[in-house]
């Protein structure tokens, strides 16, 4: 029930109706109390729709946006809820009894404050962490009415926002979604702050999808950004550099780890250590890595289809190429005590990383040894089986009788030249 003050004022309403409720909500702080605030907003909102009041549309309009005003002022989102849901509903109400021909009149009449009153419910659920709840509210936004105008900025602001809500409660498939429409649109789009929000929003997205190379480049081209402040840069630089670690072993993550080592700001993060052992094919120890992975999201550490985390994935595969660097061959027991992995688990991620074209080399499987081949693997998938098992004492082998071959032709060649005879009759010249 209203306070006996706003329920005074109301039933004294007789002329000049639309000052009297002015004057009503702008002392609404005095004549209300918190026990009665709620009743006392759902009463003067009455009081504006009321068909008794004989208010015109443009003075219901400019009251509905007044009371709006006057609710934010109590800073309370649960009361921001209340009376945005029950003006809604009342507006609602009238629209589906209007007659058809007037349907569309009465919900296009108060479309601008029915987007103030969605805009209201979104703020109170961002407010109270209700992020599922604020992005439906704001979905539920006109954006293609032919009663508003509606810029693209109006309609990347409001998608923006739903991106980031979905993403607050790691929903990446619907955020993706209204991603999506915002590729088609960003770019007609110059306001800085929605363009760092469009790209931070799908780096978090292939974050999340784990296409941690792309994020990575994201999170770092953010970085550099001179919108945000110091220590949002140096969060995203820190987030590129985790996506660049957790990525997959091979040549497209070296270049990516060798442009964030570049970055003189990296030095400073935690994360430097990892970032170049990495770099520099490195092994890693299980107490770096344990550290390592107090700093990562819940999603970096979910466990992939083979039942391993992706860090734990990275991991292995990082050391598998560092031990590479470091032997000529080496049997699958040996590697896998190595990795931490069973002799079988070894050779299955030593066979993949070589059909990917991550690591040279090729695999013995009746000896059960993996013989490495020297220099840097291509990317590309299928390039990286060796033809033959080499090591580095075969090739310098085949160099050393190669040299030897060429040097006997040369001899033999000279011989020709000066002595012909001498070769003609007692050598044999194919």
């Amino acid at each position: 029930m209203a306070s006996p003050k706003i329920a005074e004022v109301l039933s004294q309403l007789q002329s000049d109706i639309p000052s009297s409720l002015e004057s009503l909500l702008s002392n609404l702080k005095t004549l209300s109390t918190p026990e009665t605030i709620s009743a006392d907003l759902h009463a003067i909102a009455n009081a504006i729709l009321s068909t008794t009041s004989h208010l015109g549309v443009v003075t219901q309009r400019t009251l509905i946006e007044r009371l709006i005003v006057a609710v934010r002022t109590f800073e309370q989102p649960d009361l921001w809820i209340d009376i945005g849901e029950h003006l809604l509903n009342t507006l609602s109400s009238s629209t589906s009894s209007a007659s058809t021909s007037d349907q569309t009149t009465t919900s296009g009449t108060f479309l601008e404050q029915i987007v103030q009153l969605r805009e209201l419910l979104a703020d109170a659920h961002e407010a109270n962490e209700d992020h599922i709840l604020a992005a439906r509210a704001l979905a539920e936004i006109p954006l293609d009415s032919s009663s508003r105008r509606v810029t693209e900025e109006n309609r990347v602001s409001v998608w923006v926002r739903i991106v980031r809500n979905y993403l607050e409660v790691d929903d990446t498939t619907t955020a993706e979604t209204y991603l999506n429409k915002l590729k088609n649109v960003i770019y007609q789009v110059s306001d800085p702050t929605l363009n760092l929000h469009f790209k931070l929003s799908q780096a978090r997205i292939q974050d999340s999808k784990r296409e941690f190379l792309s994020a990575s480049q994201a999170y770092h081209d953010i970085s550099l950004s001179a919108a945000i402040s110091e220590d949002e840069r140096l969060h995203t630089l820190g987030m590129a550099v985790k996506c660049a670690i957790l990525a997959p072993a091979g040549p497209l993550r070296s270049r990516a780890l060798g442009r964030l080592f570049k970055d003189e700001r990296a030095a400073g993060l935690p994360e430097f250590g990892m970032l170049e052992k990495m770099l520099f094919d490195r092994l890693l120890a299980p107490d770096e890595v344990r550290k390592f992975a107090e700093g990562l999201a819940p999603h970096q550490l979910a466990l992939t289809a083979d039942g391993t985390t992706v860090l734990a994935r990275a991991v292995v595969e990082h050391n598998l190429l560092g031990v590479s660097r470091l032997y000529n061959n080496i049997g699958f027991d040996d590697l896998g005590v190595l990795l931490g992995l069973d002799a079988d688990k070894a050779e299955d991620t030593t066979a993949k990383m070589i059909e990917q074209g991550r690591l040279v080399g090729s695999i013995d499987q009746i000896d059960r040894v993996i013989w490495f081949e020297g220099g840097e693997a291509s990317g590309v998938k299928g390039s990286g089986r060796a033809e033959v098992k080499v090591g580095r004492e075969m090739r310098r082998w085949d160099a050393n009788v190669q040299s030897l071959a060429e040097a006997v032709e040369n001899v033999t060649n000279a011989l020709q030249r000066e002595f012909p005879e001498f070769v003609h009759d007692n050598l044999v010249v194919g």
